[in-house]
């Protein structure tokens, strides 16, 4: 007889709970476009319209490596996030402004 996915989860101990929490966390802090997208549980087309452009334009912009920081914080916010960039060091991080809040 199958078990349920949720069933098994709950029956595994406190310290691999733990475990697997730290993993999607980390992997839930790194991703590409596609996945953060995918993780917010919407479609290629929902986004789309959201930025009134069609879904070949999203899928594009998903596969890009450059484009412009407007475009990226104008995708993010079409998912209700909020873009900020970080310059890091080996002293530590600064958070850019210059492209704070911007429409």
């Amino acid at each position: 007889m199958a078990k349920k996915f949720a069933d098994l989860v709950a029956h595994r101990s406190p310290e691999s709970q733990a475990r697997v929490q730290a993993v999607y966390k980390k992997l839930r802090a790194e991703m590409p476009l596609h996945e953060l997208r995918q993780a917010q549980e919407l479609s290629q087309d929902a986004l789309a319209k959201t930025l009134q452009i069609n879904q070949a334009a999203v899928s594009k912009m998903e596969r890009r490596t450059d484009m412009y920081i407007s475009t990226l914080r104008n995708y993010i916010r079409a998912m209700g996030g909020e873009l900020e960039i970080i310059a890091t060091f080996p002293e530590g991080q600064v958070r850019i402004e210059n492209f704070s809040r911007q429409a």
